[in-house]
C-alpha cells in the first residue's frame, strides 16, 4: 500500500503512518495526500530536531531562522500524534515549548500536548514542559479584560484577518489591522488550555495547581456562555474590545461567523437545546453552507466576499466569506464532538460525512492534489493562489478521518473507545466498508474494520476492533465499542542528528558547488526541507551535463558514516544522476590536500525518494558529493543529509 501510494518515497510512510482504505476512493486519496503534506512540512533542524512548518517555503512573517509559525500548531500536533514514529511530535513540542512559541498568533498548545497524551499515554513527555506551558498561559493575561473575565485579540493575531470585527471597526474601508474583540476562538483556546493544564498537573499529583486551573477553565466557560452567546443570532459571536467612531466597546458584531463553532471543538458549551440549535446554520444554503465549501461569514453580511487586500494584482488572505481549511477543520472537529456525545437534532452523521467529502474535494485542482490557502465558496477555486500557497499545512484532515470516520475517541484512562460517525447503511453518505490499521494507541497498534454487509472482507457484517493483531471486540452494527486496554511501553524515540543542515545561511556548513552556486540554491539542498511536489521548487541544480560536485565545509573535523540523498525526477526536465560518489578532504599525511573517495558501496539512485549511502566512519572537515549528470537532462538535489 505504501509503494502504491508514495512510490519510491514509500519507506518514510511504511513504518510511520496509520493505513486507511474505504469504499470512497476520494476520501482515501486525500487521506494519503495529507500524509504527504505532513511529510513535506517536517523540517529537520539538525541538532534542534524536527519542527512542522505551515508554509513549505519562507514567508516574511515567520519566526526566523527556523521558519516556524504557531497559529496552526494545534492542527499539526493533532495529525502528528497518530504517527508511530513519535519523534516528530516530540521534537516539535520540545521546540515550541523551549522558546519557539513567540505568541505571534493565538494557539492552544497546552491542549495539544494533552491531546497527544490521550493517544500515546506518555505522561513524562506530556508533563516535562509543564512550567513553560503555565508561563505561556499566564503571558496571555496581557489580553485579558479583567472586568469581563474574557480574552480579547485582533482578528489578524487570531490568524483571521478581514473578519466582521476588523472590517466594521474600519467603517468598511479595510480590516487587516484593528478590530480587537472578545472572540469565541481565543476564549475557547484559553479554556482548553486551562483545562489541559489542570489535567497535566494532576498527572504530577499537583492537586493545588490542578484545582486552580480547573477553576480558571470553568470561569472562562461561564463567561463565554453568558456573554459571547448572542441570543438574537443564536450563535457565539465576537464583542468589541475596541471603541471608536464605528463600533462600541462590548457591542456584539452584527453577523454570524464560522468561528462561532470553535467552542465545540474544545467541548466548551453545555449540552442545551439553545446551543445545539446553532448548528442549524452550518448546513443552511443561506448560511454557512456554500456550494463548494463552508463560508467563513454568512452571505448576508454587507462586506461578504469584498476583496480588500492584494499582493500586486493577486488577491490576498481574507476571512469575510472565503472557504478556509483552517476553520473547516475546526468546525468538523466540533461536529465530531457534537455527534459523539451531545444531544441535538440540528445536524446528523450524514451531514458530517457530506461536509467531510466536500472538504476532501477542495484538495483537487484540475485533477491534481494540491491544497491551497482559501477558496471561493461557490466554485471551489483557489482565491489567493500565490506561489507560497501550494500544499499548505494550515489545517487538518487525517485526524478527522481517524477520530470521526474510524471513530477512535482518545482517552486518558486505560480504555479503547471506538464510535464511527457513519450514517446507517443505505444512506447516500454511508460507507459500505473501511479498514484502518497500524494506529498507535497507548503503546499498542489498533485496527478497526467496518463491513456493512460482510461481503467486502468476508469476515461477517459489522464493526471489528483489533489490538496488536488480535480481535478484541465486534458488533453487528455501527454502535460504540468500549474495551479495557492497559498501557504498554511506547517504542523509544530515536534521534539521529543531521550534521549537514544549514540553518543560518552565513554559518556552517559553508557550501560551494561546481555550478549553479547561487547561495539560495545551495542552501535549499541542505535546509532540512524535503518534498517532491512539482509546484514547489526546492534544491540545487547544477548547470549542464557531465561531472558536477556539491561541497560542505564544516569548519572543523566531523565524523560521519551515513548520508541520505533525495533527487527529483519529473519524467521531463529532471532526472537522477548516472552516478554519485562521496569524497572527503584529506588534511594530514602524505595524501594531505587531496580528495579521497569514501568507501560507500554503490546503490541504485532513487528518483523521488531517498537514496541511502553508508560507510565505515570517517572524519574530515570537508565533504564533497560528486555527480555525473546525464546528457540532455538536469538534476535537482532536493536534500542532502549526513549523519
Amino acid at each position: 500500500m505504501a509503494r502504491q501510494r508514495f512510490g519510491n518515497d514509500a519507506a518514510w510512510y511504511r513504518d510511520r503512518i496509520p493505513f486507511f482504505r474505504s469504499s470512497d476512493p476520494t476520501l482515501d486519496d486525500v487521506y494519503y495526500y495529507r500524509w504527504q503534506i505532513v511529510r513535506a512540512h517536517q523540517r529537520d533542524l539538525g541538532g534542534k530536531g524536527y519542527i512542522t512548518t505551515e508554509f513549505a517555503n519562507d514567508v516574511s512573517w515567520q519566526r526566523e531562522p527556523e521558519a516556524s509559525l504557531n497559529d496552526a500548531t494545534g492542527f499539526h500536533v493533532a495529525e502528528l500524534r497518530w504517527l508511530r514514529d513519535r519523534r516528530f511530535a516530540d521534537d516539535y513540542l520540545d521546540y515550541m515549548l523551549s522558546g519557539g512559541n513567540d505568541r505571534h498568533f493565538s494557539d492552544y498548545i497546552a491542549a495539544s500536548v494533552w491531546g497527544r497524551y490521550l493517544v500515546d499515554g506518555d505522561a513524562a513527555a506530556a508533563t516535562r514542559h509543564l512550567a513553560e506551558m503555565r508561563r505561556l498561559y499566564d503571558a496571555w493575561y496581557d489580553h485579558l479584560d479583567w472586568s469581563k473575565g474574557l480574552y480579547w485579540i485582533s482578528p489578524l493575531l487570531d490568524a483571521t484577518e478581514y473578519t466582521i470585527a476588523s472590517i466594521d471597526a474600519s467603517g468598511g474601508k479595510d480590516g487587516f489591522f484593528g478590530g480587537e474583540a472578545f472572540r469565541p476562538t481565543v476564549n475557547s483556546y484559553m479554556f482548553a488550555q486551562a483545562r489541559a493544564l489542570s489535567q497535566l498537573a494532576a498527572l504530577t499529583s499537583d492537586d493545588a495547581t490542578a484545582k486552580d486551573y480547573a477553576a480558571r477553565a470553568e470561569a472562562i466557560k461561564t463567561r463565554v456562555q453568558q456573554d459571547l452567546w448572542n441570543p438574537a443570532l443564536g450563535h457565539f459571536t465576537d464583542r468589541y474590545k475596541v471603541n471608536n467612531q464605528f463600533v462600541t466597546y462590548w457591542q456584539p458584531i452584527r453577523g454570524r461567523e464560522l468561528a462561532g463553532y470553535a467552542p465545540w471543538a474544545f467541548d466548551l458549551p453545555d449540552d442545551t437545546p439553545a446551543f445545539g440549535a446553532a448548528w442549524s446554520h452550518v448546513m443552511a444554503p443561506t448560511g454557512f453552507r456554500g456550494p463548494a465549501g463552508l463560508r467563513t461569514v454568512e452571505p448576508g453580511y454587507q462586506y461578504y466576499m469584498r476583496q480588500y487586500r492584494y499582493e500586486g494584482t493577486q488577491p490576498e488572505c481574507q476571512w469575510n466569506g472565503p472557504v478556509w481549511p483552517f476553520q473547516t477543520t475546526q468546525v468538523l472537529e466540533g461536529m465530531i464532538n457534537l455527534l459523539d456525545h451531545y444531544h441535538q437534532t440540528s445536524v446528523t452523521r450524514a451531514d458530517f460525512m457530506q461536509l467531510l467529502r466536500q472538504y476532501a474535494r477542495l484538495h483537487y485542482q484540475d485533477g491534481r492534489l494540491d491544497l491551497e490557502e482559501d477558496y471561493h465558496p461557490d466554485t471551489g477555486r483557489p482565491i489567493v493562489g500565490l506561489a507560497r500557497s501550494h500544499h499548505y499545512f494550515h489545517s487538518g484532515f487525517d485526524n478527522l478521518v481517524l477520530t470521526g470516520v474510524v471513530g477512535i475517541r482518545p482517552r486518558a484512562d486505560e480504555v479503547l473507545e471506538v464510535n464511527p460517525l457513519l450514517p446507517s447503511r443505505g444512506d447516500p453518505q454511508a460507507l459500505s466498508w473501511f479498514r484502518a490499521e497500524q494506529i498507535p494507541y497507548h503503546g499498542h497498534l489498533v485496527a478497526v474494520t467496518w463491513d456493512a454487509d460482510g461481503r467486502h472482507f468476508r469476515q461477517g457484517a459489522g464493526l471489528r476492533v483489533e489490538v496488536d493483531g488480535r480481535e478484541v471486540a465486534n458488533t453487528p452494527g455501527l454502535s460504540r465499542i468500549v474495551v479495557a486496554l492497559s498501557r504498554a511501553e511506547n517504542a523509544p524515540v530515536a534521534r539521529p542528528i543531521n550534521r549537514a543542515m544549514q540553518l543560518d545561511r552565513s554559518g556552517f556548513p559553508k557550501l560551494s558547488a561546481s555550478s549553479g552556486a547561487q547561495p539560495e540554491a545551495l542552501h535549499a539542498a541542505v535546509d532540512g526541507r524535503l518534498w517532491f511536489f512539482r509546484e514547489l521548487e526546492n534544491g540545487w541544480s547544477p548547470e549542464g551535463a557531465g561531472d558536477q560536485w556539491f561541497e560542505l565545509n564544516f569548519g572543523q573535523p566531523v565524523m560521519l558514516s551515513r548520508a541520505e540523498l533525495a533527487f527529483l525526477a519529473d519524467g521531463k526536465r529532471f532526472d537522477v544522476p548516472d552516478t554519485v560518489r562521496l569524497q572527503r578532504w584529506h588534511e594530514t599525511g602524505w595524501q594531505a590536500g587531496e580528495w579521497l573517495d569514501v568507501d560507500a558501496p554503490g546503490v541504485p539512485i532513487v528518483p523521488n525518494g531517498v537514496t541511502n549511502l553508508t560507510w565505515a566512519p570517517v572524519t574530515a572537515s570537508r565533504y564533497r558529493l560528486n555527480l555525473h549528470v546525464p546528457a540532455g537532462r538536469q538534476i535537482r538535489l532536493v536534500e542532502l543529509k549526513m549523519f
